[in-house]
């Protein structure tokens, strides 16, 4: 087996949607976002002979609290996802184990000769003993900090609209029907005018919930990297498009800001990603009207799951994601568990960065 860079974008993404396209963090898009964001990347196919078997997005992170190589819920085998999960089965096993060796002696390879001080990978497979061992086996440790989503909620969308309806909490299905009653509009473009909505409304959220945003810079560049595929849709949901006789006395005046919630939903081949997200606490079920036309475009798109993305998990993420997650499990469905991110030591110096992300994770109540 041998590894080569692969800069065809079609041989990468073909490879990427055949085994189900478990991650977005894993796509050609996802390395396009960190170019723009001015990361320098590698995307590695390891061949067996003339047939690719495994892809790797590597991202070389240069930041204050340290240099690594990152793979974003990756690396890839040739494995069919299992909602929305990698698990290996068993007569695979042994060739997938030798595959990842591979792939990790290159990149330790990279990392001595360019001065990294750790490899840090996100792996989106099933958490069990069976693939942490894997891991163990070649070094690696549990990291003290998540960067990509490990446990996360998704719903099966190829059921009829009435059974996912049913499937949801009372609540959530009463807080739909409610939406559509006071004909809270919902639209679905990414103009920039849609942009410039989302984030108004996302500079508030932060705001309002103390945590710090990403830049503007960073989720315009979200959207171009993927706009280009049509592969991102900006949901606004509120009152701007509503029926003038429609729109509540608060909101009547001109000027009025009547965006009440907004998402960034990120699709590919398998199912749409609910990845960024704005509200304002409101009376009205803005966010969840919104929700449930994501759900239907990510059916009108063919897709198998929609993931509502992060959830709540004690010990990895902040106990403030609880009333979020209890939202987003409302929908029905079903938790996924990736294995939790591996961190493999190069340099002596990881512990400078080992202490500053247990100190971030304190920061943020975990």
């Amino acid at each position: 087996m041998d590894i080569r860079t692969i800069l065809n974008k079609v041989e990468w993404n073909t490879f990427f949607e055949t085994i189900g396209s478990p991650s977005f963090h894993h796509s050609w898009e996802w390395g396009e976002f960190q170019i723009l964001c001015k990361k320098e990347i590698l995307r590695l196919g390891l061949y067996k002979g003339s047939t690719l078997v495994a892809i790797a997005l590597v991202v070389k992170v240069k930041s204050k609290r340290g240099s690594y190589l990152f793979v974003p819920h990756g690396p890839l085998f040739a494995i069919h996802q299992d909602k929305l999960t990698q698990k290996i089965p068993a007569q695979q096993f042994t060739e997938i184990r030798t595959q990842l060796a591979h792939i990790h002696s290159h990149l330790v390879t990279i990392a001595r000769r360019e001065g990294f001080w750790f490899i840090r990978i996100a792996p989106p497979m099933t958490r069990d003993e069976d693939h942490a061992n894997l891991f163990h086996a070649l070094g690696y440790k549990t990291a003290p900090i998540y960067v990509h989503a490990e446990t996360m909620w998704v719903i099966d969308v190829t059921k009829s609209e009435n059974e996912i309806l049913m499937d949801m909490r009372k609540n959530t299905r009463y807080a739909i029907r409610r939406g559509e009653r006071e004909q809270i509009s919902v639209s679905l473009n990414a103009t920039t005018q849609d942009i410039d909505r989302f984030l108004s409304l996302y500079h508030m959220t932060a705001d309002r919930e103390q945590f710090t945003p990403y830049s503007d810079d960073y989720i315009k560049h979200e959207i171009q990297a993927f706009q280009s595929a049509y592969n991102v849709a900006i949901f606004n949901s509120g009152f701007q498009d509503s029926p003038k006789n429609s729109i509540p006395q608060e909101f009547a005046q001109e000027g009025t800001s009547r965006n009440l919630a907004a998402a960034i939903v990120i699709f590919s081949k398998s199912a749409g990603f609910y990845h960024q997200g704005a509200s304002i606490h409101s009376k009205y079920p803005a966010a969840y009207l919104l929700q449930w036309h994501a759900i239907l475009e990510a059916k009108r798109r063919n897709c198998t799951y929609y993931s509502f993305h992060g959830i709540h998990d004690p010990g990895r993420t902040p106990r403030s994601w609880d009333g979020l997650s209890l939202f987003k499990r409302g929908f029905g469905g079903f938790q996924v568990d990736y294995l939790y991110t591996q961190d493999f030591i190069i340099s002596p110096f990881y512990v400078l960065s080992y202490l500053g992300d247990r100190y971030l994770s304190w920061r943020r109540g975990i």
